[in-house]
């Protein structure tokens, strides 16, 4: 067979299904990440040679640019979805698990990189680096639902919202494993220029652009055209355009253009909180996103055919096992620790640290800017987290967060205060 008119087959066919996907994943319990990642590794069995070689390593140009095209659509698309205007308060526990349990994943996974697996003191951070993220991709059955939906689950607010800064914050530690693998070398600008430069210059431009342009379309859309008629929209298809807009401009001028989508969309949400225009917008980016992600899990699927894990080894699927199992939840649990939030709330947040193509994105980037020693090995590491995570978390998303939801419910009916006030 042809290999594009295959190809068109494959695409389309992934395309097609994902339509009843959702409602396949609520009916089985298992989320449809592990039915297109099987279905990945079962297609290129079938037709090995007739398919683009999958291994991100083959293609990193390709890897790099996928994943950061579903990844600011995702950033998009939660931060519409997110009811709670922004505030130290209301946001206090995503706050803690971004400034305390991302922070020690990085340095428990940098440590055990570098005295356990062998790597470089630039690999280990790199590998901490990637790992660190959790996923807005991966974790549609554990974020909230569409804007307006009728819910108050503290537990979905947290990851949402933790999955939504912590793709752009692990940014700055990709490039503080570049900057040491640079070091002593005519390409090194040292680490002063990697604490002025990429930490807080970059931050503060996505903060800035992200938050300016949010507000500036939110004034446009709900208070400029209803005085000029001529500007009135209610296509949805202008969240595409405005998420690639905010990007481009935040990564031009040479800031984190994950922060500034995800600040973008939460300013513009919070303009006029409760119009169903978001509903519109969110719609567009989550089929966006979804068809992106079809391909991608096949793609991920075919990897781990092709052999993306032969470099595995005991240690490296032991230090992956460690970290799913024990070091997110163990980090993630004792940054809770102070919140009046209830023991089966903190443990489902704790555990639901999902990996997927935000890890894959700061690997594919990091290779891009620079040859990392244990390349090879750093992508069956990656690779196997991702692949756990995706078996793990689709297999127990759905049943967890319904148990939990009941749980909620009869807290609520019972008269318990809001768990999102921090004890004191």
């Amino acid at each position: 067979m042809d290999t594009l008119m295959l190809l068109f087959i494959v695409v389309g066919l992934a395309v097609f299904v994902m339509a009843w996907m959702p409602t396949v994943s609520k009916e089985t319990g298992i989320s449809y990440s592990i039915f297109y990642t099987a279905g990945g590794y079962l297609i290129y069995m079938l037709f090995p040679e007739s398919l683009p070689n999958p291994l991100p390593q083959q293609n990193e140009a390709a890897t790099l640019h996928l994943t950061e095209l579903i990844v600011i659509f995702s950033l998009m698309g939660a931060g519409i979805k997110l009811e709670r205007r922004f505030s130290l308060k209301g946001w206090a526990v995503p706050l803690r698990l971004l400034g305390i349990a991302m922070l020690l994943c990085i340095g428990l996974t940098t440590f055990l990189g570098y005295f356990y697996l062998g790597l470089t003191l630039s690999s280990a951070v790199l590998l901490g680096a990637a790992l660190a993220p959790t996923d807005p991709v991966l974790a549609a059955d554990v974020q909230v639902g569409p804007p307006n939906e009728k819910s108050s689950s503290e537990t979905k607010f947290a990851l949402t919202a933790e999955a939504g800064m912590n793709d752009g914050l692990a940014f700055p530690f990709t490039w503080l494993a570049i900057s040491f693998a640079m070091l002593g070398t005519s390409e090194s600008e040292g680490l002063v220029h990697w604490f002025t430069f990429h930490l807080v210059y970059k931050i503060a431009i996505g903060l800035a652009l992200g938050w300016m342009a949010g507000y500036t379309v939110g004034h446009l859309l709900f208070s400029f055209s209803k005085k000029h008629k001529i500007l009135y929209t209610r296509d949805g298809f202008l969240a595409i355009g405005l998420t690639l807009l905010v990007y481009g401009i935040t990564e031009a001028c040479e800031g984190y253009g994950f922060i500034s989508t995800f600040v973008c969309a939460l300013t513009m949400r919070s303009y006029e909180r409760k119009h169903k225009y978001h509903e519109e917008m969110h719609s567009f980016t989550e089929q966006i996103e979804r068809l992106l992600l079809a391909i991608l899990l096949i793609l991920f699927g075919g990897a781990l055919y092709a052999g993306i894990l032969d470099p595995l080894d005991w240690r490296m699927a032991a230090f992956v096992c460690l970290f799913i199992f024990v070091i997110r939840p163990a980090t993630a649990y004792l940054s809770l620790v102070g919140t009046s939030l209830a023991k089966k709330e903190r443990l489902a947040i704790s555990f639901f640290g999902i990996r997927g193509m935000g890890s894959i994105f700061y690997l594919a980037f990091a290779l891009g800017e620079f040859e990392f020693d244990s390349k090879d090995e750093l992508w069956a590491t990656l690779a196997f987290a991702v692949a756990l995570s995706i078996l793990v978390h689709g297999l127990s998303a759905n049943s967890v967060m319904r148990k939990l939801r009941g749980y909620e419910t009869n807290s609520r009916s019972e008269g318990e205060e809001n768990p999102a006030r921090i004890a004191t």
